[in-house]
């Protein structure tokens, strides 16, 4: 099934405010909430769609970029469209409550990625790693007809010496005590964090390794010869899975995301998979027609006849000669030929004799009938 539009969801139109966002988020999250409809399979879909939607909605990087490409915009991004929820318990921690009522949901709910508890209630925290953003330009054709292209970039790894524990020896976090976690506030909603000591595992190393100093990762420089697909366009995002910084006790690495910009060429124009080229034309060829050489994205010229009587703005249809479809193999899009018909802006004596011996043999009339305008 489908994902509904997540302004949809939450029953909102696009371009509304945060403070519209949170008001219905809140709404449909206490009218579905597990603990009011436990083993209520509809309303346990509602809750988590709303909770997507607002997890994106409410963070601005990720809204733009739903705005602006829809899913496919935040689908790249860190933490994927939905992420670990942690803009809705951060905004919301009075509907889920302190301590583990948060994740005891929302880890059921996604597949336990907020972390599970240890036998000795630490907080063991095994969590992908960070996904990474690379811009890499490319040529016109180059994206086009695809292409390898080499890139450098740096991203977290588990340190070789320790083998990622980051040291030896364990002892209990004096911050949190053992369990991961530091709770905050008065009264009977408390919010709990995870420690910023232990980073949630209810325990420090005693003798950090000298590499990493404890942390477990260093930071590493990669090259890579990736590529290119053919048919690939402005905007495109490829991912090169666990290619991103290193998880965390023992969780899978992050990807790392490829946005693609793609150079103008000078010449043709590109609009999803089709091709768009102006021809210019003289005005004997428009009046007579003529069979004509038109350049195409593959390097070769095609011949194109123009039809006797050709006006100013037709448009001639290529089949086939547009651009590779994305992942789509010996599949193309259409080639649109603009054609403009040049008029001379000086002429010689006897073409001057010509175009006069033409307007007095045509008689155009001096009251042309009006037409309504075209963009």
């Amino acid at each position: 099934m489908a994902k509904r539009d997540y302004y949809e969801v939450l029953g909102l139109q696009k371009g509304a405010s945060e403070e519209e966002i949170k008001k219905a988020y809140r709404k449909i999250a206490m009218a579905n909430h597990p603990d009011t409809h436990p083993n209520d399979k509809a309303a346990e879909e509602r809750f988590k769609e709303a909770s997507e939607a607002y997890e994106v909605l409410s963070d601005a990087k990720k809204k733009s970029a739903y705005d602006q490409y829809g899913f496919a915009g935040v689908d790249g991004m860190a933490g994927g469209a939905a992420g670990n929820y942690q803009n809705v318990y951060r905004d919301f921690s009075d509907i889920f409550g302190g301590g583990s009522g948060f994740e005891d949901i929302f880890g059921s709910f996604f597949g336990g990625g907020m972390g599970s508890r240890t036998r000795r209630g630490g907080y063991q925290q095994t969590q992908q790693g960070q996904s990474l953003r690379l811009d890499v330009v490319l040529d016109f054709k180059e994206a086009l007809f695809g292409c390898k292209k080499e890139i450098s970039f740096a991203h977290e790894v588990a340190c070789e010496k320790c083998g990622g524990t980051g040291g030896t020896g364990r002892k209990t976090c004096p911050t949190c005590g053992g369990t991961g976690q530091v709770a905050s506030g008065n009264g009977f909603f408390q919010l709990a964090t995870t420690c910023k000591t232990c980073k949630g595992k209810g325990y420090v190393v005693e003798n950090p390794c000298p590499e990493c100093h404890g942390t477990g990762t260093v930071r590493k420089s990669e090259k890579l010869m990736v590529t290119i697909p053919a048919g690939t366009d402005n905007g495109t995002r490829l991912t090169l899975r666990g290619k991103g910084d290193a998880g965390e006790n023992g969780g899978v690495a992050g990807d790392l995301i490829l946005f693609i910009t793609v150079r103008p060429d000078k010449y043709f124009v590109r609009d999803g998979n089709d091709i768009y080229l102006q021809v210019p034309i003289s005005i004997t060829q428009a009046c007579l027609g003529a069979s004509i050489q038109v350049p195409t994205i593959d390097g070769n010229d095609v011949i194109v006849d123009i039809p006797s009587g050709c006006q100013s703005g037709k448009i001639l249809r290529l089949k086939k000669k547009g651009a590779p479809i994305f992942q789509r193999e010996n599949e193309r899009g259409d080639m649109y030929l603009k054609i403009v018909v040049e008029i001379p802006k000086r002429l010689s004596i006897k073409e001057k004799k010509i175009m006069q011996s033409l307007q007095d043999e045509m008689q155009p009339t001096e009251k042309p009938e009006p037409q309504k305008f075209e963009e």
